[in-house]
């Protein structure tokens, strides 16, 4: 007999119907397919930018699979295998498949789920997508995993690399339906308040949005990417974080847009490649040490004096955006307006923050984590402990930026800082004014208050630094 029970194509991080190995080994199947997403404990505990994103990127999906004459399903519930177990007793599925994820906590959700399943007779299968290199099948040639980008990114990049799967054209449909929760009654966006408003103009929503977006980046922007990406006032980059985060696009598609662009002679189409192996490179490390998410990846830093008391004057200043040094408070209120922030950006808050002010990098991670609509948990791990040196590859400690000679690098005109900064200023950016309608209320700020001094001078805050690392204790 051929089974016709229907397969729940679990949706995760992989919000999208093109190039999704779960969902066309599901449709290929001829089965009836059921797409379910499960608001459980893990998506509940993300913190504000990201879950609102989430929850808009689940409501692009619901549209994009009622297209197709299909549905989603939708079921909040505190463990997913709970939710799982329940729609599969309503409908008589078969089989779960779903895409995998790396981090530690996800990893033993889907464990968990997989055995328990399968030991009822349910058929439970992962699939690829999320990363074009599984991190077990890069290896040194000793066997190890690399700790260092360079010969990582030499170990990849002349790897064959899977053609991206075309969208099925149909979703076989069950004969009937299980009931759905309602997307708004789960208030994804909640903590996001007013700034909600703000940062919604900037999103890029769905997969179509997606590939929108990387084509108007090959066809305009790829040619200069080695040059601009470091241009803060300028629209240089590819901003795909954004929908690489949630699977609104795969590192694959993107792999051959850019392959394809070097092949045309576009000059800066390898620098791009290099960047999305770069996010292969974190995923690499979170799968082979999960503490780099919540622990000093070089164990020895444990000992640094770092501050972690985030109730200092002077962490509130750095969130605030207040902190005296253009480059840094230009920084921090793009990403409340915006919900992203230029990667030069990135680095000079993060070094500010864990040097100049001599805080700990968990600070900032886990900030960005409340604030980031394209937060993803290994690039965000990775890059704050890069900067402060704890980490993996990392920029040495006694590399310290000076913001203000980066600004004068990278934004000569200030383009970038009269954009995102009000005070002082006669012809005031919209964007430097949309700043305080996103910040929570009580921070009770005006583009009418002066812009403030200093609160750490770059040449004192390095020779602090400075001082701490030489007379550290490992």
């Amino acid at each position: 007999m051929t089974d016709k029970t229907p397969i729940l194509m679990w949706f995760r991080r992989d919000l999208r119907l093109s190039d999704h190995p779960a969902l066309r080994a599901a449709c290929d199947s001829g089965r009836p397919v059921i797409p379910v997403f499960i608001h459980d404990e893990l998506s509940e505990a993300l913190a504000a930018a990201p879950k609102w994103r989430l929850g808009l990127g689940v409501g692009e999906l619901a549209r994009s699979l009622d297209d197709k004459g299909s549905r989603l399903i939708l079921r909040r519930s505190g463990k997913a295998l709970d939710a799982l177990k329940k729609v599969i007793e309503e409908t008589g599925a078969g089989a779960v498949y779903w895409t995998r994820l790396y981090d530690a906590e996800t990893v033993a959700r889907d464990k968990e789920i997989k055995e328990t399943l399968q030991e009822a007779g349910i058929e439970a299968r992962s699939f690829g997508g999320h990363l074009m290199f599984e991190p077990w099948t890069v290896e040194t040639k000793t066997g190890g995993f690399y700790k260092v980008y360079t010969p990582f990114w030499r170990a990849v990049k002349g790897r064959d690399v899977d053609a991206p799967l075309g969208a099925p054209s149909k979703l076989a449909s069950p004969d009937s339906w299980p009931d759905s929760d309602d997307l708004d009654s789960w208030q994804m966006g909640k903590a996001m308040d007013r700034g909600a408003e703000v940062v919604r103009p900037f999103v890029q929503l769905g997969e179509s949005a997606a590939q929108s977006r990387l084509g108007t980046f090959m066809a305009h922007k790829v040619a200069d990417y080695g040059e601009n990406r470091d241009l803060p006032g300028v629209d240089g980059t590819s901003n795909l974080s954004e929908n690489l985060s949630l699977g609104e696009i795969t590192p694959f598609q993107c792999w051959h847009a850019g392959v394809r662009a070097m092949e045309e002679g576009k000059r800066g189409a390898e620098t791009f490649l290099k960047e999305l192996v770069w996010r292969e490179f974190a995923y690499h490390l979170m799968h082979h040490t999960p503490r780099i998410t919540h622990a000093n990846w070089r164990e020895d830093w444990d000992a640094f004096p770092w501050n972690e008391d985030e109730r200092k004057s002077e962490v509130w200043a750095w969130k605030k955006g207040r902190t005296g040094i253009p480059f840094v408070d230009a920084a921090m209120r793009e990403m409340y307006v915006t919900g992203r922030m230029h990667n030069r950006g990135r680095m000079i808050v993060a070094s500010y923050l864990t040097k100049h002010l001599m805080c700990h990098w968990k600070i900032g991670k886990n900030w960005f984590e409340e604030c980031l609509i394209d937060w993803d948990p290994a690039s965000n791990a990775m890059g704050w402990q890069w900067s402060a040196g704890s980490g993996p590859d990392a920029t040495p400690y006694f590399r310290v930026f000076n913001p203000e000679t980066q600004l004068d690098k990278f934004d000569k005109n200030r383009d970038y800082v009269s954009r995102f900064i009000a005070e002082g200023r006669k012809n005031q950016h919209r964007d430097a004014l949309a700043f305080y309608d996103a910040i929570p209320r009580h921070w009770g700020l005006s583009p009418d208050d002066s812009y403030p001094n200093p609160i750490v001078s770059p040449s004192e805050g390095r020779e602090k630094a400075l001082n701490a690392y030489e007379n550290r204790n490992f």
